[in-house]
């Protein structure tokens, strides 16, 4: 017959006359090392104690110490495409993630997955011989494709994973998560009130599969890729990190920053002449402030403290691991950020992050009726404009922005038993995407031209390798170009220009700023009037990149891509028309109806022994979300917006055997109607004041309330104690074109 398979033996009529061949398993070597990738979500250049805060960061201080920080790396201004171009060395817009995977726009430079001409650096390492581990985020694979029908070809094990554990969303509750293990979805080991939290729990997995890898197999190298939920909202800690914080940020923002600045400064981290950035737009003088807006973002602050040192907890247990296995010292550990410090909490901060894309302005005399549940499982809280840019010190603007504050970001590499000036820091200029190649160089690695069948895009990245043993060697990077939502920015042997587009109107219009980054770190001498020539060149060679990079066609859309897009062969029909039948695995948000911003009608088709209850449908959490279910023999409607709940009741009791139960919304102006049904029986209407536009990052289960529960009404699961048949969904069309998105895209403008 035809061989496929190599053979290099001799195959005759019987085996006495044959000659046995083995094949040779890849292995990268004896000596080849681990490699660990750490990665930190929404963290800015200063939060850690080794880049100049205050906040407690002990363990990967120690890293720092023993290793090397890197004070000019650079990544992308959010998180997906910060992740694509970490995994495969290539531009973001080249690999098809312009903006984060919840989308696919129609182009192709954002399809919410990476493409399959650019092979993720599990790949590669997995062909070499590596065993390779992916906990934690993910947020690369198109969401609608995200749920137990698939398809699964940009799932994390798809993509070159041997295991995964952890949570495919761009965020997750950290007491309540949704979470994926290997291709398959699980419920959390343990409940808030047992002690669970995300963090330890995906630090539990990749020891585990370290060990199981190790144990085992001992020749073979690791690749671990451990991506936090941290430090994204929700931020979210146990009680006794939290308890430690009380009091600690009293001072307020604009003293925090200053003293940070100081200490980046003794710390050797910015150039002589760098100087502290103004207060960003909306960023008001602390001391200015009204008492409730102190005591608020004081409080909310402290979480964020809390939520970075139980992470820090959680690293420090993994390294220690890895020393007691006598894995340390030969394993290449890198942390970083995928993005500056967060502005998604506004300029209050707010007990639910979800109001913020919902452009709902939470008061902080509104916020402080609860101020004890921030950082508990009752908020989803994120901290203020001015603790975000205290975050991202030295640097002005946000997260999402490509002004520094968005891009600039700590990075730490950690490698005994090859980086012998232990505590160094490096200044050269680099940018996310040269990770992969400088994993690559070291390891002897080459990539392939061509990967399963697909031809492989170049791998664009500089290898940062030579800074290892060159502490003053200069910058190999060339020119990099950004673009995130419009805004634009390019930075070209040490000079930057950069631009902030407004949503919406030309590019054109856009004015753009010139920086010297050698000596004005930060931003802070606007150079455009007095060297139009350098800017004029500078902006030409962002265009050059654009074209040859994949960045076109501009496209400054954001939350309104969030919304649904209808279109058959999708989770997402035409029809707007949806039938369920349980039992079934949880449907995360992007593929559960879309019922934000919509009316809809849902009816569940049942057979309810007497006194039988539970929940039919549920989506979201209990800090927002919509919940219809039976109890006490009435049928049962909560309206979670934010936890202000609007319950709707039947005026009548569930009958006995089988029927048909509805729940009907219709939006009206900033509110909504809602009326239930029995068999087509008018039993109950009421008004809710405000509709939610964006529900929650939490998807929806049928049949049972997963996670925390939507309504306080009862203790989840509360499953169905009925059958369920099945639970149709028919959303409405808008009344209206696009006043939600308007408003999202104004807004989000704005920040």
């Amino acid at each position: 017959m035809q061989q496929f398979e190599p053979f290099d033996g001799v195959i005759a009529r019987t085996q006495a006359e044959s000659q046995p061949s083995w094949p040779v398993p890849a292995h990268p070597g004896e000596d080849a090392p681990n490699v660990v990738v750490i990665l930190l979500d929404d963290t800015g250049f200063s939060h850690f104690g080794c880049f100049g805060s205050d906040l407690a960061t002990p363990n990967i201080d120690a890293l720092a110490e023993r290793g090397l920080r890197y004070s000019n790396f650079h990544v992308t201004p959010l998180c997906s495409p910060t992740r694509a171009a970490l995994l495969t060395g290539r531009n973001h817009h080249t690999v098809g993630m312009r903006a984060i995977s919840n989308f696919d726009s129609g182009y192709p430079h954002m399809r919410g997955h990476i493409t399959n001409h650019a092979t993720t650096m599990a790949e590669v390492l997995r062909d070499e011989g590596y065993a390779t581990f992916a906990v934690g985020k993910w947020h690369l694979c198109a969401m609608e494709n995200a749920s137990a029908a698939g398809p699964y070809d940009q799932w994390p094990l798809q993509r070159g994973f041997d295991r995964y554990y952890g949570f495919l969303e761009g965020e997750t509750d950290q007491f309540s998560p949704d979470l994926v293990y290997d291709n398959h979805q699980v419920e959390p080991s343990k409940t808030p009130a047992e002690g669970y939290h995300l963090s330890e729990d995906l630090v539990d997995h990749a020891i585990t599969f370290i060990h199981d890898s190790v144990s085992i197999r001992p020749d073979r190298p690791f690749f671990t890729y451990l991506a936090f939920g941290a430090m994204h909202a929700p931020h979210q800690a146990p009680d006794e990190y939290l308890e430690r914080w009380r009091g600690k940020f009293d001072e307020g923002w604009d003293v925090a920053r200053e003293r940070w600045f100081a200490q980046q400064k003794s710390l050797g981290l910015l150039p002589a002449d760098t100087e502290l950035a103004p207060r960003n737009p909306g960023v008001d003088a602390w001391d200015t402030l009204p008492e409730n807006q102190r005591r608020l973002a004081a409080r909310l602050q402290e979480t964020f403290a809390a939520f970075l040192e139980h992470t820090d907890d959680q690293i420090g247990r993994l390294i220690d691991e890895l020393d007691r296995l006598g894995r340390l010292d030969n394993t290449i550990v890198v942390l970083l950020s995928d993005n500056g410090a967060s502005q998604e909490g506004g300029p209050f901060g707010v007990m639910h992050e979800m109001k913020y894309f919902n452009m709902i302005v939470e008061t902080p005399d509104e916020a402080v009726e609860r101020i004890d549940d921030i950082g508990g499982p009752h908020s989803h809280a994120n901290y203020p404009w001015g603790w975000a840019q205290a975050g991202n010190t030295p640097f002005k603007w946000y997260k999402q922005n490509t002004h520094e504050g968005g891009v600039h970001v700590p990075l730490i590499v950690h490698w005994p038993s090859r980086i012998s000036d232990a505590g160094g820091v490096r200044d050269q200029f680099h940018h996310v995407n040269d990770i992969v190649p400088t994993i690559y160089e070291v390891l002897g690695v080459e990539v392939p031209e061509v990967y399963r069948g697909y031809s492989q895009l170049p791998v664009t990245g500089t290898s940062m390798a030579y800074t290892f043993e060159s502490p003053d060697a200069p910058t190999a990077k060339g020119a990099q170009y950004y673009e995130m939502f419009g805004h634009r920015a390019i930075i070209d042997d040490g000079w930057k220009a950069v631009t902030r587009h407004l949503g919406g109107t030309s590019f054109d219009d856009d004015v753009w700023e010139l920086y010297h980054l050698e000596t004005d770190r930060s931003e802070c001498h606007d150079l455009a009037a007095d060297e139009p020539e350098r800017l004029a060149g500078l902006i030409e060679r962002w265009w050059e990149e654009a074209e040859d990079q994949g960045v076109l066609p501009l496209d400054d859309r954001s939350i309104e891509l969030f919304f649904t897009r209808y279109r058959d062969r999708s989770p997402h029909p035409e029809s707007r028309h949806y039938e369920y039948f349980p039992p079934m695995s949880a449907m995360p948000a992007q593929v559960a109806p879309s019922m934000g911003g919509r009316g809809f009608d849902m009816t569940a088709v049942i057979d309810r022994p007497a006194g039988a209850g539970g929940v039919l449908f549920a989506t979201g959490t209990e800090n927002s979300g919509i919940s219809f279910f039976v109890q006490d023999n009435l049928l049962v409607l909560d309206y979670n917006c934010f936890n202000d709940h609007t319950v709707l009741e039947s005026e009548v009791s569930v009958p006995e055997g089988a029927s048909e139960v509805t729940v009907q919304f219709r939006r009206e102006g900033a509110g909504g109607r809602i009326r239930l049904l029995i068999d087509d029986l008018a039993v109950g209407e009421c008004t809710t004041p405000l509709a939610m536009n964006i529900i929650s990052s939490v998807g929806a289960s049928v049949g049972l309330d997963r996670g925390s529960p939507v309504s306080p009404r009862y203790e989840a699961p509360f499953a169905f104690e009925g059958t369920l048949h099945k639970v149709v969904v028919d959303v409405t069309r808008k009344s209206s074109p696009s006043t939600a998105e308007s408003a999202a895209r104004e807004g989000m403008a704005r920040q």
